[in-house]
């Protein structure tokens, strides 16, 4: 019997191998002990654009029916926070989003979503994760002739919770055009959908809008490496584009690209996002993951917020959100909350948010975070290099080795250690690498700040060396 596996954000394996609708039934089945033993009633199912996603969602909503639970279904792709907040709109206990988010396309994953809209915690997960552990495939529960599921509608509401996030007002005053690169994931239509509900003058054209289960040839990630035809398209001038935004296989994480062909990454993004909020006269805490970059501690002190550090994951940052009092939470991998809106990562809502942004400021998007880079006295760049090590190296020789770390790396002093998530080396020179494995994958990911790109390429380079 396959040992099931909860990471980060829930169970995730390769399509074909361990994830597969056997374990998928037994996922279902542990989740639904869990919802029956709380007492919930109702309970929503999505997917992405995942091969046979629509099939495991399937799965799951029979076993959760069999098991007593009245299930909402999912007609086609859903992003992941429609659904996060579709279950707070039609009042569910619980949800399943069947999705490996960013993660190469042979992977599927086993998200969970509690009652409050957003991530599962980490009770729930080890919960769950005990009951999956010993139940067997004869003991997963399946209702007899179940032939249809009533549908999740949510997408009039789901705008109208945008519409009391943004101010509609700085929005209808713009004009222009944002691409949206779906890549292939479940995004596509949300941000044009609420751009015409609400008629503003912004135009959305879609980049990759039809769904693929293999991505258009890329991991669904926003990051460089797989938006190139859009860095390309950006490169060439046109005036009209505000900026373009891309969301991953699931719409909750977003990356942008700005004309000229330059990418924005989530440090630079978050960054924007405390900038909009505190100016809108927005307090409480900012939440970062250990990977964030220090320009979001030194502009949250320049506006007198509270900074908390958390493991990665963004099952942390919903902790402290449901705890309360926080402003903003993110993540390195594009993943960003705000207070108004559901506990969850929304790149959909974010996107709006940005768009707001430069709509305030009558200023592009480069030129805001120039000025918060002279604020704060912190120069940024950063990168990450994720090393493929394989899964017995990585436990039994990587992450043993490196609880003797260097004294010095890549010819800088290390002026400390950090410990929180993997091993952080804090450099003379303004600069920092981290080493963390993946939750998922067999993958050693190196996580690098430094005032330029050339210093974080040239730190980068040197990650080798640290390995046995």
């Amino acid at each position: 019997m396959d040992e099931l596996v909860f990471g980060t954000d829930g169970w995730r394996d390769i399509i074909g191998d361990r994830f597969t609708l056997t374990n998928v039934g037994r996922a279902a089945q542990g989740y639904a002990e869990h919802l029956v033993e709380g007492g919930v009633e109702r309970v929503l199912v999505a997917h992405d654009t995942r091969c046979n996603g629509a099939l495991f969602a399937r799965r799951v909503a029979e076993v959760l029916s069999a098991n007593g639970l009245e299930v909402l279904l999912s007609d086609g792709p859903l992003p992941t926070p429609v659904l996060s907040f579709a279950i707070t709109h039609l009042g569910a206990g619980g949800g399943v989003m069947l999705s490996a988010s960013h993660n190469p396309p042979r992977y599927n994953g086993f998200k969970l979503k509690g009652p409050y809209g957003g991530t599962a915690t980490e009770e729930i997960y080890a919960d769950v994760s005990r009951r999956v552990a010993g139940i067997r495939p004869e003991g997963v529960r399946s209702p007899p002739g179940r032939t249809g599921f009533e549908q999740i509608e949510v997408r009039t509401a789901y705008f109208r919770q945008l519409a009391s996030l943004v101010d509609l007002d700085a929005l209808a005053s713009l004009t222009g055009v944002v691409l949206h690169d779906v890549m292939g994931g479940a995004g596509r239509g949300w941000l044009s959908g609420f751009v015409e509900a609400f008629d503003l003058g912004i135009r959305v054209e879609q980049r990759r809008g039809a769904p693929d289960p293999l991505f258009y040839g890329v991991n669904p990630e926003p990051l460089p490496r797989n938006l190139q035809p859009l860095l390309a398209e950006l490169s060439e001038s046109r005036p009209d584009i505000l900026f373009a935004t891309a969301t991953d296989g699931d719409g909750d994480r977003l990356g942008l690209v700005l004309p000229g062909g330059t990418f924005f990454n989530s440090h630079q993004i978050f960054a924007i996002l405390i900038d909009l909020l505190a100016g809108r006269g927005g307090s409480g805490r900012v939440v970062k993951t250990f990977t964030v970059s220090r320009i979001v501690e030194r502009l949250a002190a320049a506006r007198n917020l509270e900074v908390v550090e958390t493991p990665v994951g963004f099952k942390y940052i919903v902790d402290a959100m449901l705890a309360g009092r926080v402003l903003i939470g993110g993540e390195e991998s594009g993943g960003i909350g705000v207070a108004g809106h559901i506990p969850e990562r929304d790149g959909i809502a974010n996107s709006l948010l940005l768009l707001e942004a430069v709509a305030r400021a009558g200023v592009p998007l480069s030129e805001l975070f120039a000025a918060i880079e002279r604020e704060t006295g912190w120069s940024h760049a950063y990168d990450r290099l994720d090393l493929q090590l394989g899964r017995d190296r990585l436990k039994s020789t990587v992450m043993p080795d490196l609880n003797d770390p260097p004294g010095s790396f890549a010819s800088r002093e290390v002026m400390s250690v950090e410990r929180r998530d993997g091993l952080k080396l804090n450099l003379e020179g303004n600069a920092w690498v981290l080493f963390r494995p993946s939750g998922t994958e067999s993958t050693l990911r190196v996580y690098c700040e430094a005032p330029s790109p050339a210093e974080v390429a040239e730190i980068l380079a040197n990650s080798h060396l640290i390995l046995p």
